[in-house]
């Protein structure tokens, strides 16, 4: 929606590395060229020098004056936290500056364990994409929060339906943007959601407590973890400023990978079959993330193309590509999860460390139906689950019970709250 606000009239746009593709394509529209910031320091070192617009292809940025910056609250592939200061610096940085030049911030990944503070409005972003169903998991709807004095950006688009047009020459901005029916049921499901999780938690900064409780737990149990010949186990790719022991760093992610005792990766999709086995959900593949996919396993761009060429797409089972894997394991914690849940899944964790005998890695050329060297039946047989322990008592939320599934979905499609 910003992009087609900005795309009739020629705009330049930047983008960092850590970006979701839903970031990353926008650069697609931007007629007057586009730039990929590979690292927070190379934004930093932009905003200092004046956020001027940078293109190579200069020509083209020297005609317009109006760019747009985009970039994560937080990477959706390990959890690392961007600064959210940027907005507020880029402001400063262009008060005499020609041209405008907005801010993007996807925080759909941010807000499902943190609370996201925008009533400072001199720092706060012009345009800021966010989920609800990241938070709630009912419904399924997603916001875009409109700083007011960056609302016009978004009237210049040239498509409208329904009554949009009606609005656009009223100025009412966000009738404006509903082109045609807006999702009411959704929308009254959505009063209820916010009430429960209310109800459940307290409050965001509850939720972000507990799961960097949870996730600093599982960080150190995974980063010990050793084969017998003392081999780490998990190769755990967490950026180089990030903490887990402080949220404004880290969120409740782990991406890794792992080996086995003789530095061999076993697959990601293998992996995620067995865990799933065991009642375990988690992510796997390049998770819509390219540049940290490149970054964290060391891929340069030809490197990429070669394995798209050679028939790497998301899901296909190829897990392995010259000696690299092709993708990541993504274990991510909720407002839901308890420590059962991490003791769960490192009990299934070890099961990789216990075989005495070692399974290759699955390669490109290796049918998905092929037999491993590893039994399922001995790595995935079901396990006893462990007896119902609750939270620990050193975790903030200490007297919160985890409601079941079920009854959670239940409540939130009540559309009448009491």
């Amino acid at each position: 929606m910003v992009a087609e606000g900005l795309r009739d009239h020629g705009f330049w746009y930047g983008y960092h590395a850590d970006a979701h593709t839903s970031l990353v394509g926008v650069r697609e529209l931007a007629s007057a060229g586009s730039r990929c910031f590979f690292s927070d320091e190379e934004v930093d070192a932009w905003l200092a020098q004046g956020a001027s617009f940078h293109s190579e292809e200069k020509s083209k940025a020297e005609v317009t004056k109006t760019g747009l910056f985009a970039y994560p609250a937080q990477s959706n592939m390990n959890g690392r936290r961007l600064p959210l200061n940027w907005p507020g610096r880029l402001r400063e940085s262009r008060m005499e500056a020609e041209g405008d030049l907005y801010t993007l911030l996807d925080a759909a990944a941010y807000v499902g364990t943190a609370q996201l503070d925008l009533t400072d409005h001199a720092n706060a972003p012009d345009f800021t994409a966010l989920s609800f169903y990241k938070i709630f998991g009912f419904p399924d709807l997603g916001a875009l929060t409109i700083r007011k004095e960056a609302g016009h950006v978004l009237l210049q688009r040239s498509y409208f339906g329904g009554d949009a047009w009606k609005a656009t020459k009223l100025g009412a901005l966000h009738e404006a943007l509903e082109d045609g029916t807006p999702a009411f049921y959704s929308i009254a499901a959505l009063h209820c959601a916010l009430k429960v999780h209310h109800k459940l938690y307290g409050s965001m900064d509850n939720v972000s407590q507990h799961t960097s409780f949870l996730a600093a737990a599982l960080y150190d149990q995974m980063s010990s973890l050793t084969h017998l010949n003392g081999r780490r186990l998990c190769t755990i790719y967490k950026g180089k400023t990030a903490d887990y022991n402080d949220r404004k760093t880290q969120a409740p992610t782990i991406a890794f990978n792992i080996r086995d005792d003789q530095g061999q990766w076993i697959g990601k999709s293998y992996f995620e079959r067995l865990a799933t086995t065991n009642g375990i959900q988690l992510r796997t593949g390049g998770v819509c993330n390219p540049g940290g996919i490149a970054f964290y396993l060391a891929m340069s761009p030809g490197q990429m193309r070669e394995n798209y060429a050679e028939g790497l797409r998301c899901g296909n089972g190829i897990d392995e590509m010259n000696g690299k894997p092709t993708g990541i394991i993504r274990v991510s914690l909720g407002s839901m999860s308890n420590s059962t849940d991490v003791e769960t899944f490192m009990k299934f964790l070890r099961t990789f460390v216990e075989q005495e005998t070692s399974r290759s890695p699955i390669s490109k050329s290796q049918d998905n139906s092929e037999k491993s060297d590893w039994s399922e039946r001995d790595v995935a047989a079901p396990m006893k689950q462990p007896s119902k322990k609750g939270v620990g008592i050193d975790d903030p939320i200490v007297t919160a019970r985890k409601p079941t599934l079920d009854k959670m979905l239940h409540t939130l499609r009540r559309f009448t709250c009491h």
